[in-house]
């Protein structure tokens, strides 16, 4: 397989290496191989990107300038657009995506994202009229403004690395915010190359930067607990996030954290395709690597085992349809790491000691490659406390659960400390009626598209707090003044 150019850092308008020069390897998940070098960067690096970012907000009209960084935005938006082909390359040797997955997720969702946040930006009421109000025996004209909350921190996973920077990124630099980046060590490249279209863009020195660190604990917790910094914006596991909420504490910095997920499906009786609808709930899309990814499969018991036929045929007929670099129907390549091969592969035989049965996949596969390759993998016979339904695997594995009735569907959803997204099969109202009770932050009803780049995206409980992508994507980077001018 082809190399990847290096990743380098993006600082006050300079592409560069790491100010020591030291790097670390970008690995292919197809290969195990290394595919290029990321700059590695010190903690000084990341103190002048923070610094650059500071400058630029506090010291330029950047912040003040709608027109001018609308406009800048966007050429930034269509430098992406135009380079698709190139992120599509990265995505799959990076971030390991098959072609299928690279090209649909990985790629055309941020490029679809990026547009969708030009449209919402022109949404934004940047000054209210109140009205007048008699007050204390004076009269007041009352304005409240949205104003940008200053500079950014924007800590990113690896798993859609540009879907989740384009969101983060091009949201806060339309607000008005700068932004230090900080990508994913796994996926480097897919951060820097953004700091290379800033430069063709044109956007001012320091409104955006980029700091890649083979460390990823030393750069997060430097962003988390400067006080120049403003806003984290992260997006990653909950026990991070819940270290990040902590560091920043002290700051008394605003915190948005988009966390993991165990969302669940809920297939009616009523399903107008049964069969199809409990088929197409396989965990294969680039290999269940996706937070908001339904792992949870609920089925009424009084059509389990038509439920488990139908998983056995279409994962049976999946069986060898995945893990194939240049196939371009291919959805499903190998997981990110060792590290997450190895983790998946423990709660595979975690499932297997809590009594769930395997019913396909389940093994690890060499013989694809020399990377982390995984088989789809499901079980059937789960209850809801067993941890395979209750911990997020963040793998090509789905668990099945037998429900009794609606009201038992909607507990066991419920029934979870994540809550981000989900979905309901069935007829209309009685899905709606449903998807209103379950604690969770986005719902899909008979594969409507629930996750797209002008709605809200964010979680409830454990899955975090904010919301990414549409209006309140970018509202998100704002705050709020009121003024009001004595008029009698």
């Amino acid at each position: 397989m082809e190399m990847l150019a290096d990743a380098n850092l993006y600082i006050n308008g300079v592409v560069r290496p790491a100010s020591n020069g030291k790097t670390y390897d970008n690995i292919n998940p197809w290969t195990a191989g290394v595919i290029g070098q990321a700059a590695d960067a010190t903690p000084d690096d990341v103190n002048e990107a923070i610094a650059a970012a500071r400058r630029a907000f506090d010291d330029t009209d950047w912040s003040r300038n709608r027109e001018l960084r609308y406009s800048l935005v966007s050429k930034f938006v269509e430098l992406l657009v135009a380079n698709r082909a190139k992120l599509v390359e990265i995505a799959r040797l990076e971030a390991g995506s098959a072609i299928g997955a690279a090209a649909r997720a990985q790629v055309d969702g941020a490029l679809n994202g990026g547009k969708d946040l030009l449209e919402c930006y022109k949404q934004i009421e940047w000054e209210q009229d109140r009205g007048v109000k008699a007050e204390m025996g004076s009269e007041s004209k009352r304005t409240v403004f949205l104003e940008p909350l200053g500079v950014i921190g924007a800590i990113t996973p690896w798993n859609v690395p540009l879907y989740v920077n384009v969101g983060k990124v091009v949201a806060a630099l339309l607000a008005g915010c700068t932004v230090v980046l900080k990508p994913a060590p796994d996926t480097p490249m897919m951060g820097s190359i953004m700091g290379e279209l800033a430069v063709e863009a044109g956007l001012p020195a320091g409104v955006f930067n980029v700091i890649t660190s083979g460390e990823p604990a030393m750069a997060g917790e430097m962003l988390s607990a400067d006080p120049r910094v403003d806003v984290i914006s992260f997006t990653g596991s909950t026990g991070v996030g819940k270290r990040i909420m902590e560091a920043s504490s002290a700051t008394l910095k605003r915190v948005f954290l988009e966390l993991g997920g165990k969302s669940a499906t809920i297939v009616l009786d009523d399903a107008p395709n049964f069969a199809m609808a409990v088929m197409t709930t396989m965990v294969v899309f680039h290999a269940g690597q996706g937070c908001a990814y339904p792992t949870r499969l609920l089925v009424p018991k009084s059509r389990y085992d038509e439920a488990i036929q139908a998983l056995q045929m279409s994962y049976g007929g999946f069986a060898e349809k995945w893990g194939d670099f240049e196939d371009p129907t291919c959805i499903m390549g190998p997981v990110i790491s060792k590290r997450q091969h190895d983790r998946v592969m423990s709660y595979i035989e975690l499932g297997e000691k809590e009594g769930a049965r395997l019913i396909a996949g389940g093994k690890s596969r060499p013989d694809k490659g020399t990377g982390f390759f995984i088989e789809p993998t499901c079980f059937a016979d789960v209850t809801n406390d067993m941890r395979i339904a209750q911990e997020e695997i963040f793998g090509p594995v789905l668990v099945v659960i037998p429900f009794e009735d609606d009201e038992d569907a909607i507990r066991i959803a419920n029934d979870s400390i994540y809550g981000l997204g989900g979905s309901v099969q069935g007829s209309e109202e009685r899905a709606m009626n449903i998807a209103k009770r379950i604690r969770t932050g986005t719902v899909s009803i008979n594969g409507g598209m629930s996750i797209t780049g002008d709605l809200p995206f964010g979680g409830f409980k454990g899955s975090g707090m904010g919301r990414e992508w549409g209006v309140e994507g970018i509202e998100e980077f704002l705050d709020t003044k009121a003024v009001a001018i004595k008029i009698g």
